[in-house]
């Protein structure tokens, strides 16, 4: 019998959960939310001593304390840029300890009786989905690190090789509710790792935020099954919340890109995929001087900025959030554009600008923000690319075609700050780039954006 006050520390953890989650739906309430489910997560962890008695304390806590240094460590030293990597590290490691435990489960159930079937398919499918989760992670983190290329790899037979991964699976799990032992359990979350792999990696592109969300919903139901193995009505709850909101975060997504989620995930093995060619064109641009540009906004009454990856990369949000106050303080109205696949992960930017401390009044969505680019006399685009190609909308062949965008090419004026005329994530020439109303800004984004704010405050 669990004692009453350990069942009252799991009620309690389980409404943080909850209050956690609502409160990182919002970037303004995001870190009050993320510091309640820390300590939901500590709460609860610290409680499972005391529901029953344990065995092998010691090896426990050794294992704790290893898990809690290199989470720490590996959160406070991961730069800005690399943060999606680290979600999906993180991610796959739920997988896999998801995974881990329910064939240690389907070990202990072994020679039982028909009873636990329900049970020991819970844990069958937790072996296989966890499997999953873990490897698609970490051909993620591998894409998204350099460690490989982040285009779509396709090989002949691939989807005769994942479907039958996929059936296998299935088979045997199966015959493991019926009959659960270590090797199914083995065999099952083998199978899993394998589909995970043939999952991902024809994914390439923009495509990746849109898998990083997918996986995370694939890690909460393993957690889910977990607990119905486990009998945890925690982990069952905190595993639930994760699913489910991963699956309408994946959704919301694909929509956000104009695409269904099958189309996202297989779109690669029949010629569609959002990574194109990658090649940078040698077509004449209009360029200009940060004191050029300066004059520009300086003379605007409205200014929209659309942030990108390469405002992360150059770590360039402070001196942004800078000159936005700047302006603003000289009565221009500014406002941040946030498209829902900005970046490497969901909700990179709002991230990104929140540790800037960027008003949460000035990040407008895609859809509220799009009616007024037309009304907008500069928009200035820092590190992105692809959430303003208008190839979305006029080119059918394009591999994003079909993905809504940052009306950008409404404005009076343009500005990108760009590196170089190299492609974005997608691969795929920007045709905005060579607009009559288009001025790039060349350079690194955040030694430019020093020069563009020292040259706004001289005007």
């Amino acid at each position: 019998m669990i004692p009453v006050w350990v069942q009252a520390a799991y009620l309690f953890a389980a409404v943080c959960f909850i209050l956690a989650l609502k409160g990182l739906s919002s970037p303004k309430t995001a870190r009050r939310g993320n510091l309640l489910g820390a300590a939901a997560a500590v709460v609860a962890t610290a409680a499972v001593f005391f529901e029953r008695p344990l065995g092998n304390i010691v090896p426990i806590l050794a294992a704790v304390g290893v898990g809690t240094v290199l989470g720490a460590v590996g959160a406070r030293r991961v730069q800005m840029t690399q943060m999606p990597q680290l979600v999906a590290l993180f991610n796959g490691v739920g997988g896999a300890a998801a995974a881990i435990v329910a064939v240690v489960e389907l070990h202990g159930l072994s020679g039982t009786h028909s009873s636990a079937v329900v049970t020991a398919a819970a844990a069958a499918f937790t072996a296989v989905v966890g499997g999953v989760s873990f490897a698609g992670s970490v051909v993620t983190f591998a894409k998204l690190q350099g460690l490989m290329t982040t285009r779509p790899v396709v090989f002949p037979g691939l989807p005769v090789l994942f479907g039958a991964a996929v059936l296998a699976a299935v088979a045997i799990a199966v015959m493991t509710a019926a009959g659960p032992g270590l090797l199914p359990g083995t065999i099952l979350a083998a199978l899993g790792l394998l589909a995970g792999v043939l999952l991902v990696l024809p994914v390439g592109g923009a495509d990746v935020p849109i898998v990083i969300s997918l996986l995370n919903a694939f890690t909460g139901l393993t957690v889910a099954a977990g607990g119905y193995v486990l009998g945890n009505v925690l982990l069952l709850i905190a595993g639930t919340l994760v699913g489910a909101s991963g699956t309408l975060l994946t959704v919301m997504m694909a929509r956000g890109m104009g695409r269904s989620v099958l189309n996202t995930l297989f779109g690669a093995l029949k010629g569609g995929s959002t990574l194109g060619a990658g090649t940078a064109s040698d077509r004449p641009v209009r360029s200009a001087t940060p004191e050029d540009v300066a004059i520009m906004l300086g003379y605007a009454s409205r200014v929209i900025i659309v942030p990108g990856y390469g405002l992360a990369v150059a770590q360039a949000q402070h001196a942004l959030r800078e000159l936005a106050d700047v302006l603003t303080d000289r009565g221009v109205e500014v406002a941040y554009a946030i498209h829902p696949v900005a970046g490497r992960m969901p909700g990179h930017m709002n991230v990104l600008l929140a540790e800037a401390q960027v008003p949460y009044e000035q990040l407008v969505e895609m859809d509220e923000i799009n009616p007024r680019f037309k009304h907008t006399d500069v928009v200035l685009v820092v590190g992105a690319n692809d959430v303003v190609n208008p190839a979305a909308k006029t080119t059918p062949g394009a591999p994003i075609y079909g993905m809504p965008i940052l009306r950008a090419d409404e404005a009076q004026q343009i500005v990108f700050m760009k590196r170089s005329m190299r492609p974005g994530f997608a691969g795929i020439e920007n045709e905005l780039l060579y607009d009559p109303k288009t001025t790039l800004l060349f350079g690194d984004a955040k030694e430019t954006m020093d020069k563009l704010l020292s040259a706004v405050k001289a005007l």
